[in-house]
């Protein structure tokens, strides 16, 4: 199978270190689980204040993608609306979103997966 994630009962999840993500220096991540095949991923996303994804452009990925904020806002360019904790998308493989910019930063739970 493959895409089988880690098992885990609760845990607290502000033991875990924040790492910068690899993509984006202004964003941080406690991954939480993991697929052993890197096809799954859920993490807490934290993006510093100012980050911005405008040089970025429209963004488009290969994955399903639900995202949850729990704090924080961020102010979707193309729509020009800003989205505050509690603002939920889920989002199929190929979706336009985005580009965004947050000046108060902001934290979200993001789950990601992608089909065989």
């Amino acid at each position: 199978m493959g895409t089988m994630k880690a098992e885990h009962e609760f845990f607290a999840v502000d033991g875990l270190p924040w790492q910068v993500d690899a993509t984006a220096p202004t964003v941080l991540e406690r991954v939480l689980s993991r697929g052993d095949d890197e096809r799954t991923l859920t993490r807490v996303a934290r993006w510093e204040p100012g980050t911005d994804t405008s040089a970025a452009g429209v963004i488009r990925h290969a994955y399903f993608e639900e995202v949850y904020i729990l704090d924080g806002e961020l102010l979707d360019l193309t729509l020009g609306t800003t989205f505050t904790s509690g603002h939920y998308a889920s989002r199929p493989p190929g979706m336009p979103h985005g580009p965004y910019r947050t000046d108060t930063g902001a934290t979200m739970l993001e789950i990601r997966w992608r089909t065989p």
